[in-house]
């Protein structure tokens, strides 16, 4: 294939790529947003432009995360499966939807360096309910917090969570964002704070549910 065909076939692909009725991202192997469609844009009120360099996990929130580590570890192994994320997000209509996010390992070559193809299925629109608000921390991230305080490692975290290493690290970058941490110690320090670890004791102890 020349050059000349090369173009007119990427202008075919960018043409089908745009009029794509779901929602259609392409993302880096960190799930930062490199192209979006049209759809995917309408979600947010954005345009495809202004979603370039956004974490996908950002803004579809997983419901699952052991399934956001079976892609991390696919793309460590090079697979090549589609793989499904059950996930909720804030539309920029107010609606509160639901979904399924499918993430499909792509590239030009073996060689080549991989992306991800992110396509999501709208399933409809969450019930409102009345809600508590939601806690400080979830189960996994208050124990990876109460191991990290007694000098935990990442890779001991992972060990005595049954995580995967990448699976500690979701969990802390989200944290992190969450809180505003700029780093690990930051981070227990916060978790003292906000009353998710127990004060004054050794070793470290999450704070017992009312």
């Amino acid at each position: 294939m020349d050059a000349v065909d090369a173009v007119v076939w990427r202008n075919r692909a960018m043409t089908l790529f745009d009029r794509i009725p779901m929602p259609v991202a392409v993302c880096d192997v960190y799930g930062a947003v490199i192209l979006a469609n049209p759809a995917m844009a309408a979600e947010w009120g954005a345009t495809s432009s202004g979603l370039r360099g956004r974490k996908v996990l950002d803004l579809f929130r997983p419901q699952e995360p052991w399934q956001i580590e079976r892609i991390a570890q696919a793309l460590r192994l090079r697979r090549r499966s589609r793989y499904p994320v059950s996930v909720r997000w804030d539309a920029a209509d107010g609606v509160r939807r639901e979904g399924e996010l499918t993430a499909d390992p792509v590239s030009d070559s073996v060689e080549a360096s991989t992306a991800l193809l992110v396509m999501v299925r709208v399933l409809g629109e969450c019930p409102v309910v009345e809600q508590s608000p939601e806690p400080a921390a979830g189960t996994a991230e208050i124990r990876i917090l109460t191991l990290l305080a007694g000098g935990a490692t990442t890779a001991r975290a992972a060990r005595e969570t049954g995580l995967t290493v990448d699976g500690v690290n979701y969990h802390l970058r989200r944290l992190s964002e969450r809180w505003g941490a700029a780093n690990r110690t930051e981070l227990v320090a916060r978790a003292y704070a906000l009353g998710v670890l127990t004060p004054g004791v050794w070793p470290p102890a999450a704070v017992p549910a009312p």
